[in-house]
């Protein structure tokens, strides 16, 4: 393992997906700029593909993450992913983790020849920063295998940018299925009990030791003047971290459309009965599986009718859903009548009077 902190970085515009981190420029946040009061035992997606984790027996944390302007100087980013403690814990159970993760589908990463002996080697490297100077980890996790490697970095300087680079080598023991399920994490720690910590750093690939996962980490969750920032994530396939890899907007978009997309109006719909449409959803880009279904507003939802008067939803619900990783339809209740409740209203699209997507179908891993 190699670890190590450089002060500055070029910036390459090279698109050859070298990266295995999906947005590592914080770029994309489909659901929102701001994810207020998460603790307790909170799993949430926040900026896309970046998600905050906890395990264990939980106290009062709390914390909010937005996605925010304050980036390296010079280094090419607008973004960044910052998390802020809003709640402090000081009186940490010992079984509880809490973290930043990027899942990945073992299907994206069969190239690394895991559980053979052309295993490849990984570098992970990113920019952080944190009024909190100290100790922080990194745990890299085989799901289909349940093993482990972990790592830590130290920021040195209270609110500065500083870019951290951690090397790890290939697993030749136990491969990843060729799936488009969870296979591998990377995980940014901020808080760890006893039974999280009580270990070693790991020095090669084990069987995973809960107790080794964050060896040393510091409390986040220490106070409210907390703060911890995020961006430039990349992961790459060999023994050198290489400029970050930025692509277009348009490209990492449809990248993020695979796990989680939202859907404006003008999709079809044809009444069913009562208070109920079918509406029909074609997907943007084809998503990871089945996604689920739901409303991404909660009131103000509209059929605009062929040949007759428009039916409003104040207050809509869906009553069930179905549909394919290319597209969706779902069954919408809650709209007005329209002229005689014995007569079909028709069919029609739909529309809104408030501005924005009305859908959001979420395949995340």
């Amino acid at each position: 393992m190699a670890i190590s902190k450089i002060p500055n970085a070029g910036i390459s515009n090279a698109v050859n997906f070298r990266n295995l981190i999906i947005n590592g420029d914080m770029s994309i946040s489909q659901r929102g700029t701001s994810f207020a009061t998460m603790g307790n035992g909170d799993t949430q997606y926040t900026l896309d593909r970046f998600q905050w984790n906890e395990e264990g027996s939980f106290g009062d944390a709390e914390l909010t993450i937005t996605q925010d302007t304050d980036v390296p100087t010079g280094q090419g980013f607008a973004k960044s992913l910052k998390a802020v403690c809003t709640t402090v814990d000081t009186s940490i159970d010992s079984n509880t983790i809490s973290y930043i993760t990027q899942k990945f589908e073992g299907q994206n990463l069969q190239h690394l020849n895991r559980g053979r002996s052309t295993a490849e080697s990984l570098t992970l490297s990113f920019w952080a920063k944190s009024n909190l100077t100290g100790t922080f980890t990194v745990a890299f996790k085989d799901v289909d295998n349940t093993r482990l490697y972990s790592a830590s970095y130290s920021p040195s300087v209270a609110d500065t940018w500083e870019k951290f680079i951690i090397t790890i080598p290939g697993d030749t023991s136990g491969g990843l299925s060729n799936h488009n399920a969870h296979s591998f994490s990377v995980d940014w720690n901020l808080q760890a009990g006893t039974s999280k910590s009580n270990g070693a750093l790991t020095t090669a690939w084990e069987a995973q030791a809960e107790g080794d996962r964050a060896v040393g980490q510091t409390n986040f969750f220490s106070s409210t003047s907390n703060n911890f920032y995020l961006t430039g994530v990349q992961l790459e396939v060999g023994t050198t971290a290489s400029d970050f890899e930025f692509l277009p907007v348009d490209v990492n978009l449809k990248r993020c459309q695979r796990y989680y997309q939202t859907l404006g109006f003008g999709h079809f719909a044809m009444h069913e009965s009562g208070s109920t449409y079918v509406m029909n959803l074609p997907h943007i880009q084809t998503m990871r599986s089945v996604p689920s279904k739901g409303l991404n507003i909660s009131s103000n939802l509209r059929v605009r009718q062929f040949g007759t008067s428009d039916r409003d939803a104040s207050s809509p619900s869906i009553s069930s859903s179905n549909g394919s990783n290319n597209g969706s339809y779902i069954k919408v209740t809650g709209f007005g009548s329209v002229g005689s409740t014995s007569s079909v209203a028709g069919i029609g699209y739909t529309t809104s009077s408030n501005d924005g997507d009305a859908f959001k179908l979420d395949s995340e891993l």
